[in-house]
C-alpha cells in the first residue's frame, strides 16, 4: 500500500470506530426512553404511589 492509501485505510477505520461508538450511544438512549416512558406509563395507570398536597 502506498502511503495515501494507508492513510485513507486508517481514516476510515477510525470513521467506523465513530459511527459504531454513535450507535452504541444512540441505543443506549433509545433504552433510556423505553424505560422512562413504561415508567411513566405504569405510574399514570397506576398511581404514582404519592398522595397529591393539590387538588
Amino acid at each position: 500500500m502506498t502511503e495515501k492509501e494507508e492513510r485513507l485505510a486508517r481514516e476510515r477505520a477510525e470513521i467506523a470506530a465513530r459511527v459504531a461508538s454513535f450507535r452504541e450511544t444512540q441505543q443506549k438512549f433509545e433504552r433510556a426512553r423505553v424505560e422512562y416512558c413504561g415508567t411513566t406509563l405504569s405510574n399514570a395507570v397506576n398511581g404514582s404511589g404519592r398522595s397529591s398536597a393539590r387538588r
